[in-house]
């Protein structure tokens, strides 16, 4: 591996993109609230990373489990900043990452397992290509550990009606990890479960759009990086295990109705206003259908959420866009970009894999 003898000669990466010759500063911050459990059982990986130059953080969402007196007590070298309220993920990370200096931030979920040596190929690779903004290591299942994991797998997609999949995950279904997906590439979007991103690059871009609150942020972040000219990959040599739903379970309606409401503001924002004004009608359309359909099975519920999302999508189409932060340039070439449906394919033509969809077979 290029990084050990790296290691051996005291230098990082000699002819890399930036012409630097030391170890990039790496600030991994997890924002908490209310995880302690995941703090006790993962911090110790976390804390044995053998990249060199690291600081580890705890940005804290006004957490009331003891999260902080836990860290305090247990964890005194680790950095922790306090938030005076549940800022939500986009905020939250924004309000603390304007205080922390770095070359490279990792944003990190509290219920992430780290493996040995999963810092270094992503850097590696980062600092080889400048046009890289952001990028994730391969995430598989904690609880089915030979399984990807739903929240970015290898890889983030994007389909023409702004349905995110993933390379192993077609919405609901997750594919085995048989090393189909080994190979570093470009992607549309890196998971906001392990995200790496250049701290100066995300600063220009604006940071996570704040009005998202939780859900999709990443995403939209991403597209904007794009746009931008930048590019954002996936590096499977690092590899990390994530629980998924530590904080909103799957099924909450609070996370069925800021996922539709996000998704229908990013569209609005980052498509071209040509292409939303018959994206987004279709959208809603195919929203109602899942709506009616979650309520004819019985989960009332959801159909309520979906219900509020657009309407509250509504309400920051006409009160609200100059609460958030929108593409500083259209031009950049999108990457991991399917044109057609992911929706067709999956629910209608029954294709559950990603190579089913992209090579159609």
């Amino acid at each position: 591996m290029a990084l050990a003898s790296a290691y051996n000669s005291g230098t990082f990466l000699s002819g890399t993109a930036t012409g630097r010759q030391s170890f990039p500063l790496v600030a991994i911050v997890i924002l908490n609230w209310n995880g302690k459990k995941f703090l006790q059982q993962f911090l110790p990986a976390l804390l044995a990373s053998t990249y060199p130059n690291k600081k580890i953080i705890i940005a804290d969402n006004a957490s009331t489990d003891g999260s902080v007196e836990f860290l305090r007590r247990l964890f005194p070298t680790i950095e922790i900043m306090l938030n005076t309220s549940n800022e939500g993920f986009a905020k939250g990370y924004n309000t603390a990452l304007k205080k922390v200096e770095s070359d490279y931030y990792v944003l990190l979920n509290s219920d992430v397992e780290v493996t040995p040596g999963w810092i270094e190929p992503i850097i590696e690779l980062m600092e080889a290509d400048a046009s890289i903004a952001a990028c994730q290591p391969k995430i598989r299942s904690y609880n089915d550990k030979l399984r990807f994991e739903y929240a970015g797998a290898s890889g983030g997609w994007l389909d023409g009606l702004g349905y995110p999949f993933s390379r192993g995950r077609i919405f609901d279904y997750v594919e085995e990890d048989h090393g189909q997906f080994d190979d570093a590439a470009v992607c549309f979007w890196a998971s906001g479960a392990a995200l790496f991103i250049r701290a100066a690059i995300y600063h220009k871009a604006g940071g996570l759009d704040e009005y998202f609150f939780a859900h999709q942020e990443e995403i939209d972040l991403c597209w904007r990086l794009q746009l931008a000219g930048y590019k954002i990959y996936v590096q499977p040599k690092s590899i990390v295990y994530h629980i998924g739903g530590g904080t909103l379970p799957k099924e909450n309606n609070l996370k069925v109705f800021l996922n539709f409401r996000n998704n229908l503001i990013m569209l609005a924002k980052n498509f071209p206003l040509a292409t939303t004004l018959y994206k987004i009608p279709l959208r809603m359309l195919l929203d109602a259908i899942a709506a009616w359909k979650g309520l004819l099975s019985g989960s009332g519920g959801y159909f309520i959420a979906i219900f509020r999302a657009h309407l509250h999508f509504l309400n920051w189409l006409l009160l609200h866009q100059s609460k958030s932060v929108f593409p500083v340039a259209k031009r950049g070439v999108l990457h991991g970009y399917y044109e057609g449906s992911a929706v067709w394919q999956h629910f209608v033509k029954k294709k559950t894999r990603f190579s089913e969809i992209i090579n159609g077979k």
